[in-house]
């Protein structure tokens, strides 16, 4: 599944015409690139969640053929549903699967993800990309890679369903927007009372303590975040180097 719904604000005034995932990079539109490095790890069958601009990215996908896979589009008319609920409005085009695996659209990367597929646990519910990057929010993971919980360093802020747990005694982790989740994460949503509008950094937090939720850290990782005008000249870099 792309993420492919949001605003893109950070990007203005280039959204204010054009949604997010036709922000060219290269002379190629962010979903592009992400459907290329998809379909290259084999994967066939996508799900696009659209809102910002919906008609024009149906339209994209419709010039390119569906880019010759099984591409469906999940709509989000009335409103954003955040990346969790984006997943729960998607539930009937994902299923049946065994997992899913998600990309947010405006994130350029050099990730192996055949490597990354098979580095998942079996037993994980979801496992998430993680980085050593600078941020001011991270994911906290114990010696197993197993998240805990979540901290904002310039806050102080700590949210984890372990009472008491100091995040010092954790590694600090950035969630990069890359996760692979089992299919029944959809009775988990149900079982942890989210429905609707929600992120899937609050279920992953909430849910940490019973379901297994691992963080990987991939070797050798260059990835950039599309959310700025600044970050564009950088994503080129990435792709000039990845063509």
């Amino acid at each position: 599944m792309i993420f492919a719904a949001g605003l893109g604000t950070r990007l203005k005034p280039i959204t204010d015409t054009l949604p997010k995932a036709l922000v060219p990079v290269c002379g190629k539109p962010l979903l592009a690139h992400v459907v290329g490095m998809l379909k290259d790890a084999g994967f066939s069958e996508i799900v696009i969640n659209v809102h910002h601009f919906a008609d024009k990215i149906k339209e994209y996908v419709h010039e390119q053929d569906n880019f010759g896979i099984d591409l469906k589009i999940s709509e989000e008319k009335e409103m954003l549903l955040e990346t969790g609920g984006g997943i729960q409005n998607a539930k009937d085009l994902l299923l049946p699967t065994d997992r899913i695996f998600v990309h947010n659209v405006d994130i350029i990367d050099n990730l192996d993800i055949r490597k990354f597929l098979a580095d998942t646990r079996p037993d994980s519910l979801s496992t998430v990309l993680v980085s050593e990057r600078k941020t001011q929010r991270y994911f906290l993971f114990d010696d197993d890679s197993r998240l805990v919980g979540w901290t904002n360093i310039a806050t102080g802020e700590v949210r984890s369903p372990y009472e008491g747990l100091n995040p010092d005694n954790y590694r600090k982790l950035a969630f990069a927007g890359i996760h692979n989740m089992r299919a029944d994460i959809f009775d988990a949503f149900e079982d942890m009372g989210f429905s609707g509008k929600f992120g899937i950094t609050d279920f992953y937090i909430a849910a940490c303590k019973k379901y297994p939720i691992y963080g990987i850290v991939p070797q050798d990782l260059k990835m950039v975040d599309v959310g700025k005008i600044e970050s564009l000249a950088e994503a080129e870099k990435i792709v000039q180097e990845l063509i």
